[in-house]
C-alpha cells in the first residue's frame, strides 16, 4: 500500500461494509493517512477491524433507513459532529446463477443488499452535508453492469451508477461531490463472515467458474485485482486530489468498462 501521509488530516471519514475485504482496506488507507475514520457494518467483527487500524465503529444493518441513520447518528458522535466523506461500499453477489434459476425473494435480497444500502445511507448522510455545504460520498460499484450470471446484483449496481450522476446534479450546488468507483473482479482475504451460501453442487460451481472466467476474459491485463488497488481508486476518489471530478464512475477492473 502506498501511502499518502497526511493526504486527509483534519478529515472525518466514514466507510460502511469495513468489517472485512475492500472497505477494510480503504478504512486502513484512511486512518493511514491522517483521517478520522468509523467503521460501520453489521458484523460485530468490525469493532475488531476498527480497533486494529486505530479508528472507532459503529453496529448497523444498512439494509433499512433506520439502520442507515443509527449509523449516520453514531458515526456523527464519534466524529465530533462531522462528516467530510462518506465511502459506500456495503453490498456484494449473494448468489451466482443465471436469471431464470433467481426466486422472487432471492431478486429482492440483492437488491436490498447492494443498492438500497448505498440510497438509505446517502440519503441519512445528505442532509448532513448539504447544511456544511461540502462534502464527498464516495459510492463503491461494479463493473459487473456488463456480466453473467448475477443479474440482479448488476442492475442494483446500474442503479448505484444512476443514483451518483443523478445526485451529482442535485449536490453540486452545495459543494458536494458524488463519485463512484466500479470494482473489478478483487482478491480479497478469505471472508470472515459469507455474502451468502457457498455452491452446493457441480452444477452451481460450473455457474460460478464461468463468472470468474468472463471477469478475468473481460480484462485487458487477465487477472483479478487486490484490495489495495481497489482502495487507492476510492481514495484517490474521496481525496481533495478529485475536486474537480464528480457525478463519475471510474471503472477499476484492469480495462473492463463494465
Amino acid at each position: 500500500m502506498t501511502v499518502h501521509p497526511g493526504r486527509f488530516a483534519g478529515r472525518k471519514a466514514v466507510v460502511t461494509g469495513a468489517a472485512q475485504g475492500i472497505g477494510l482496506e480503504v478504512a486502513r488507507r484512511l486512518a493511514a493517512e491522517s483521517a478520522d475514520v468509523v467503521l460501520v457494518d453489521r458484523a460485530a467483527t468490525v469493532r475488531e477491524a476498527a480497533a486494529g487500524c486505530g479508528a472507532a465503529a459503529v453496529l448497523a444493518d444498512l439494509e433499512t433507513y433506520e439502520g442507515a441513520e443509527t449509523a449516520i447518528a453514531g458515526a456523527l458522535e464519534k466524529l465530533d459532529g462531522r462528516i467530510d466523506v462518506l465511502v459506500n461500499n456495503v453490498g456484494g453477489t449473494i448468489l451466482a446463477k443465471p436469471y431464470e434459476h433467481y426466486a422472487p425473494d432471492e431478486i429482492e435480497a440483492e437488491i436490498r443488499r447492494s443498492l438500497f444500502t448505498t440510497l438509505w445511507t446517502t440519503r441519512a448522510v445528505l442532509p448532513h452535508l448539504i447544511a456544511r455545504r461540502s462534502g464527498t460520498v464516495v459510492n463503491v460499484s461494479s463493473i459487473a453492469t456488463r456480466g453473467i450470471h448475477r443479474i440482479p446484483y448488476s442492475a442494483a449496481k446500474g442503479g448505484v451508477n444512476a443514483l451518483t450522476a443523478s445526485l451529482a446534479m442535485e449536490a453540486a450546488p452545495y459543494g458536494i461531490r458524488i463519485v463512484a468507483a466500479a470494482a473489478g473482479g478483487t482478491d480479497a482475504p478469505p471472508r470472515r463472515v459469507a455474502r451468502g451460501p457457498a455452491p452446493r453442487d457441480e452444477r452451481e460451481r460450473e455457474w460460478y467458474r464461468r463468472i470468474v472466467d468472463q471477469t478475468v476474459d473481460s480484462t485487458l491485463l487477465k487477472r483479478y485485482g487486490t484490495v489495495a488497488e481497489q482502495a487507492a481508486a476510492i481514495c484517490f476518489l474521496a481525496s481533495d486530489e478529485a475536486s474537480y471530478i464528480t457525478g463519475t464512475v471510474l471503472p477499476v477492473g484492469g480495462g473492463d468498462q463494465g
